[in-house]
């Protein structure tokens, strides 16, 4: 401590002495002399060792004594003890003050003080101010998440999700199945109905399957009832439970107490809510406050690409992309955004990260696409709000058409996951369409297909590998058409398109020209468009006889029929090397890969490699039917959806184009009746037997020619149409078996007699003159 020296003072006459310019301390000498000489050093050694060694400080003392002008500010008392190590004397109390810390005898716990006028105001402020720090507390606690308002929301967002459940997983669940189901009873329906009778063995088998597939379409509907019921049930219990009890203290407190007891209500509700919310989402519950992502619905910035980019190993820890166009919505929806790719990362890169980057944008992969754009190191992003082509189809713009389509022009094919419209040309071109069972395929054909057949100018082959119904709707506008699976008579219709493709090549070199066009075909019928259509390719190039002869002859055709007009597609639903040879499918140069099982199954359609380049049909989603990576024009494939025509509206189309081939000359030739074969032959039996099975056409009812006659009628009928003929002579030229002898009964009287049924006729025809039916 330092000592603080006051100025002396100075009497004068003329003017107040001068205030100090230092502020005076002044506090009381002690009333105890000094310690003598040694007495302190005899102290520290009187006391123990565990005591503490520090001189007791003197209390301040309650009044300062008055100092004379004259006199010097001393040392404080208090420093000099501390300095000095020398332990203050006592203090000197005034007995005449009152002690405030004094208690009274009939309240000793309450200080005298507190009785005056001082303490009851200074207690009173006391409370008056803790009051008013805790609602200051209060209001500063509410837009926090600690807030009764923030309480009562998660508490109501809480008992919300408790009643919700988790119930809806599994109607979703069934929901799926059941339209999966459904789907494949459906088609198993359409191929049972469109298999021949004649097939006998197939046909027993194809209505199995379809009662099969019927019945566990049907067992999965009722599951997904079961499980719409029993989770309506428990919502509503849960429900009851949940907004019961708030909404009976409501109506009771506004039945019994009006607005007061409808307040009561309201707060007894809104206590309840925030006591059940009381409790905020941490860190490892709230899962808002971790990674987020488009698929949790934000929106796509810079930032959250760069992120995405380098979780997905596209780009460095340290790199960034360049935003050519900023993210942006279109009218689906669905995120666009065009970006520069730092030096040195190649599109390429991006487009095998596909898979990665849909995990970093919380979707699936099936939304992503990625494209490049321009340059060899910018892309374009496009990132569907949902899963695409899960929607109902649009109607395809065939239906639309009133003129016939243009075959050498562009075809429409479907959009694509931006919803654009895509089309090809096939005009020297040949194609493959390949995808596992269900895939839609078939759906997918009839794009190109019901394009050739409007067009009356294209000639159509087709050959139907499955045996079933799906081409039996063009076969009377098909020049040739092979519908039974017979791999040899398809051999033989392939014989007969080489000699074709010689016809033409002879009359190109007359002409002095080099392939056909449009102009050429105009003048010259025999030059006109021919579509060779394939379906099911491996029934054909598996057979154990017939099947590397035809793979041979279809790469001769493939190879070499493009230039004189001869277009090849063959369809496949299981596209694997030993089904599709290298050497054919590398000549095919539109290919069309549908939903696959396996990317190698993925790269027997689109090439060796193209699963890791990022397109692979692997990653085609079951919902997403008819959907497929075409590779036609342009440098990588595109996912497109087939435009999709029903069994109605294939047959609408098909009626329409019978109509304008018939109009322009083109509609071919239908199989030639029997009776017209027969008049044909010149012989008297033959005419004979033509007469008979006119007889039958006579009386044909709303199911055709009637199936069976009586001798007699057709002997009768034969004789009125002016033909020599007796029973006798009937009997030897249709031959009956016994068991067809035998007598039914006809007319109102129900006689019985003896007759012909109309299958025996036929056949005797056939088989007599080599016929056919």
């Amino acid at each position: 401590m330092t000592e603080n020296h006051a100025e002396p003072h100075t009497p004068s006459t003329l003017s107040p002495p001068a205030e100090p310019t230092i502020a005076t301390v002044t506090f009381l000498h002690p009333s105890l002399p000094a310690p003598a000489p040694g007495a302190v050093e005899d102290m520290w050694a009187e006391l123990p060792d565990d005591c503490d060694p520090t001189p007791p400080i003197p209390p301040m003392p309650t009044e300062a004594q008055a100092i004379g002008p004259d006199d010097r500010t001393v040392v404080l008392e208090t420093a000099r003890i501390i300095l000095d190590k020398t332990p203050a004397p006592a203090p000197t109390v005034n007995a005449e003050k009152v002690d405030l810390d004094d208690f009274d005898s009939d309240a000793p716990l309450i200080p005298a003080w507190m009785y005056s006028a001082e303490g009851w105001a200074a207690w009173a402020g006391v409370f008056y101010r803790a009051r008013r720090r805790d609602f200051r507390r209060w209001v500063r606690r509410q837009p926090t998440q600690r807030g009764h308002v923030r309480q009562f929301g998660r508490g109501a967002r809480r008992a919300h999700e408790w009643v919700v459940g988790f119930e809806g997983v599994r109607v979703q669940s069934a929901a799926h199945t059941a339209h999966v189901l459904t789907r494949e009873a459906r088609l198993a329906a359409r191929h049972a109905r469109f298999t021949p009778r004649i097939l006998g063995t197939k046909k027993e088998l194809a209505m199995k399957a379809a009662e099969r597939a019927t019945k566990a379409a049907e067992e999965a509907v009722l599951l997904h009832k079961k499980a719409k019921k029993d989770r309506n049930r428990a919502r509503n219990l849960r429900a009851g439970v949940v907004y019961g009890p708030p909404l009976s203290a409501i109506g009771t407190g506004y039945v019994m107490g009006g607005g007061l007891g409808l307040a009561a209500g309201l707060l007894s509700t809104f206590a309840g809510g925030a006591f059940v919310g009381r409790t905020p989402y941490d860190e490892e519950t709230d899962w808002t406050s971790d990674w987020r992502s488009l698929g949790d619905g934000d929106r796509m910035t810079a930032p959250m690409l760069d992120a995405s980019f380098r979780a997905a190993k596209v780009i460095g820890s340290e790199e960034t992309l360049g935003v050519v166009q900023m993210p942006m919505l279109d009218t689906h929806g669905a995120w666009t955004a065009v970006l520069d790719l730092p030096p040195g990362v190649p599109a390429k890169k991006a487009i095998r990260a596909t898979d990665e980057l849909a995990a970093a944008f919380g979707v699936e992969e099936a939304q992503v696409s990625v494209a490049k754009r321009g340059r060899a190191g910018r892309i374009e992003l496009y990132v569907s709000r949902d899963l695409p082509f899960t929607d109902k189809a649009a109607p395809g713009p065939l239906l639309a058409l009133e003129s016939p389509a243009d075959f050498w022009g562009r075809i429409s094919i479907g959009p694509d996951v931006r919803g654009i419209h895509q089309s090809i040309s096939v005009v020297e071109r040949s194609g493959l369409i390949g995808g596992e069972p269900g895939a839609g395929k078939s759906a997918s054909g009839n794009t190109i297909l019901l394009a050739a057949a409007l067009d009356p100018r294209v000639i159509l082959w087709l050959a139907d590998g499955k045996g079933g119904g799906d081409l039996e709707p063009f076969e009377h506008l098909c020049e040739r058409y092979e519908g039974d699976a017979d791999p040899e008579a398809f051999s033989t219709m392939l014989d007969e398109l080489l000699e074709e493709m010689k016809a033409r090549y002879a009359l190109l070199k007359k002409l002095g020209k080099r392939k056909v066009t449009e102009e050429l075909a105009s003048k010259h019928p025999e030059l006109r468009q021919l579509l060779l259509w394939v379906d099911e390719l491996m029934l054909y190039t598996t057979d154990d006889e017939f099947g590397k002869k035809i793979t041979r002859k279809l790469r001769n055709l493939v190879s070499r029929g493009r230039a004189a007009g001869i277009i090849t597609f063959c369809a496949t639903q299981k596209p694997g090397s030993d089904v599709v040879d290298t050497s054919l499918r590398d000549l095919l140069s539109i290919r069309w890969a549908l939903r696959c099982t396996t990317p190698e199954a993925s790269d027997t359609i689109l090439g060796k490699g193209a699963a890791a380049s990022g397109y692979s049909a692997k990653t085609i989603q079951s919902e997403m039917r008819g959907a497929g990576l075409l590779w036609a024009e342009g440098t990588n494939p595109t996912m497109v959806r087939a435009d999709y025509y029903t069994d109605e509206q294939v047959e609408q189309l098909l009626a329409r184009a019978t109509d304008w081939r018939r109009a322009a000359g083109t509609l071919p030739n239908g199989p030639i009746p029997l009776v017209d074969q027969l008049r044909v032959q010149g012989d008297e039996d033959a005419l004979l037997l033509a007469a008979v099975l006119d007889t039958f056409t006579t009386h044909a009812d709303a199911d055709g020619p009637a199936p069976w006659l009586p001798g007699q009628l057709i002997v009768d009928e034969l004789k009125t149409a002016g033909h020599t003929i007796t029973a006798e002579k009937l009997g030897a030229l249709v031959q009956r078996t016994d068991e067809e002898k035998t007598k039914r009964p006809w007319g109102e009287k129900k006689t019985r007699v003896t007759g012909y049924p109309l299958a025996r006729v036929e056949a005797a025809a056939t088989t007599r003159f080599g016929l056919t039916a």
